[in-house]
């Protein structure tokens, strides 16, 4: 078994779900490849405390990256830190050599992307990737295996969205994500939007002539001192555009909500057809909707999908899949292409890449010009 050591840069939530996945990769059958965490880095001693604590693997702590970079131990780095911090971060460890997994939006606007792009592009040993788990579960893969046989026909529209409800308590604190100079002018575009644009980017589906309506609906929040601060940052955002493919264009819903009412954690994707149309939401996470269409009636179908991944896992397909088992997919598919190149990975799909995270930000750049000139 290859073991592919990483260092891992920011270890607050999503650091954590990492050392999860890494000590359940056994879960995974016939992988060939695990990882290993070596190295942690964090500006808060008590996040250090619970990866020395949990993690055995783990041989330096450290409150400096650099350090971490140094370190010969350390093959690859899932960095997980605020936007503003993606741009240097992210350059300095490419720049060592470290494969990467980033969080999107891989930097806090087009000019940090920029940056990180140019840089990857003088490092091509290093496999850079961006982090986004929806097209793992087996409903929205099944969805992707759908449109890559082309059973759909003509595409008539799509749909595809994050939705939170978690700031709908306008009581909440403020935190970093409401902040521009933390979270950037891109609001919750930027931290939602590559899971809503992944699918669709990875079909070859490019936005167009956009036109956004982004709101601020809770234009103020505690500070945590006993007064308010502003909350400069979109909470929801909508953004129709038009989609070229096959020689015709169709139109394409994109949403990205953190003020979304009942919605705790909800990604989704719908894709009509003239032949077949499916839907998958994580709201129903066994359940795959299709219709496909011979002339005849039109019903629409509801499948139990259970255990259906893209890496087989020991778990039986009659049980439910869930957001962990999400991110183990995702971490597979990483360590996979990293240990054996596209060519040899054990499956098709791999995670969201560079230039999609790119594409991205010409979307959410392009919204907040067609926003501030209330035009496509």
């Amino acid at each position: 078994m290859r073991e592919l050591r990483f260092g891992v840069v920011g270890l607050g939530l999503m650091g954590k779900e990492f050392a999860s996945a890494a000590a359940r990769f056994f879960h995974l059958q016939d992988i060939g490849v695990r990882p290993v965490i070596t190295a942690v880095c964090d500006t808060n001693a008590g996040a250090l405390e619970w990866f020395r604590a949990n993690v055995p693997s783990v041989k330096a702590a450290t409150t400096d990256y650099r350090e971490l970079l140094a370190r010969d131990d350390v093959e690859a780095v899932y960095c997980a830190v605020p936007h503003h911090l993606h741009e240097q971060l992210y350059c300095d460890i490419i720049e060592a050599g470290k494969h990467l997994l980033g969080e999107k939006p891989f930097g806090i606007d087009k000019v940090a992307n920029d940056r990180i792009s140019a840089t990857i592009k003088n490092n091509p040993g290093v496999l850079v990737r961006c982090s986004s788990e929806f097209p793992f579960f087996p409903g929205a893969l099944r969805v992707a295996e759908a449109v890559w046989a082309g059973r759909f026909g003509r595409i008539l529209e799509v749909e595809a969205g994050f939705l939170h409800s978690s700031d709908l308590d306008p009581n909440k604190p403020i935190n970093w994500k409401r902040q521009v100079a933390y979270n950037g002018a891109y609001g919750c575009m930027g931290d939602l939007g590559m899971h809503v644009l992944h699918l669709p980017l990875r079909f070859g589906w490019k936005p167009e002539n956009i036109h956004a309506q982004l709101s601020n609906v809770v234009t103020e929040r505690p500070d945590g001192q006993g007064g308010m601060a502003p909350c400069e940052t979109w909470d929801n955002a909508t953004i129709a555009a038009d989609v070229r493919a096959e020689g015709y264009t169709f139109p394409t819903l994109l949403h990205t909500k953190r003020v979304a009412p009942g919605e705790a954690n909800t990604w989704f994707l719908r894709v009509l057809g003239t032949e077949f149309s499916a839907e998958f939401s994580t709201k129903q996470p066994k359940t795959l909707r299709t219709l496909s269409y011979t002339g005849s009636a039109q019903a629409w179908q509801h499948l139990d999908l259970g255990y259906a991944s893209a890496y087989p896992a020991i778990t039986g397909s009659i049980f439910e899949f869930g957001f962990p088992d999400a991110v183990l997919q995702m971490w597979a598919a990483f360590c996979d292409e990293a240990a054996h190149g596209r060519e040899g990975m054990k499956q098709p799909l791999y995670c969201a890449t560079p230039e999609e995270a790119a594409a991205s930000h010409a979307v959410f750049t392009a919204a907040l010009a067609s926003q501030a000139a209330r035009s496509a």
